[in-house]
């Protein structure tokens, strides 16, 4: 079974990517594939709402998210993980999520897989549950599972995440409550 690790932010090797790079080692040790879907060094435009995915399966828009699709076609899990921007998930994130009405359109094609969402913010209180309402409201619509850390909506950091103890074991908690969640349904 695979897990795939959205990073929706725009800045290579930033916190939000080492946060993600966390939840790919535990995803790793706990014996799941993985794929890396990082936005830092893909290119995915904004959905232009064309209509041609109401009638094929192709986007007729030329970038990075042909690849994408692939990967969250074959996934049986998504942890995704968004720096908050102004109070909410990152743009480049966004145009993800919009070009994947492709995949609903087509067979509501990630029905059922499970899901898990994570955000960093400047501070405690800095917009990180809003994040992650935005990123539990994409995977509802898709007909996903959700799961969070144990005691909130899942994993949410402060910046620097490197000291953000607090902020990691959520994000810990919530990785691990994935994977327990995907092996209870192998």
């Amino acid at each position: 079974m695979k897990i795939a690790c959205i990073s929706g932010s725009p800045n290579a090797g930033g916190n939000n990517e080492k946060m993600t790079d966390m939840v790919l080692e535990i995803v790793k040790e706990r014996g799941y594939g993985t794929d890396r879907i990082f936005l830092s060094n893909l290119r995915v435009e904004p959905c232009t709402d064309c209509g041609t995915c109401k009638k094929s399966r192709d986007c007729p828009i030329d970038d990075d998210m042909k690849d994408i699709y692939k990967k969250l076609e074959t996934s049986d899990a998504f942890i995704v993980s968004s720096p908050v921007f102004f109070g909410s998930l990152s743009a480049q994130l966004k145009a993800l999520f919009d070009r994947t009405i492709l995949l609903r359109r087509n067979g509501f094609l990630l029905k059922g897989k499970i899901g898990a969402a994570m955000a960093i913010g400047g501070s405690r209180n800095g917009g990180q549950e809003f994040t992650i309402q935005a990123i539990h409201s994409w995977m509802h619509i898709h007909g996903m599972v959700i799961v969070g850390d144990a005691s909130h909506f899942g994993g949410i950091a402060v910046k620097p995440f490197e000291s953000d103890k607090e902020g990691s074991k959520t994000v810990k908690d919530t990785a691990n409550i994935l994977c327990d969640t995907l092996s209870r349904l192998k």
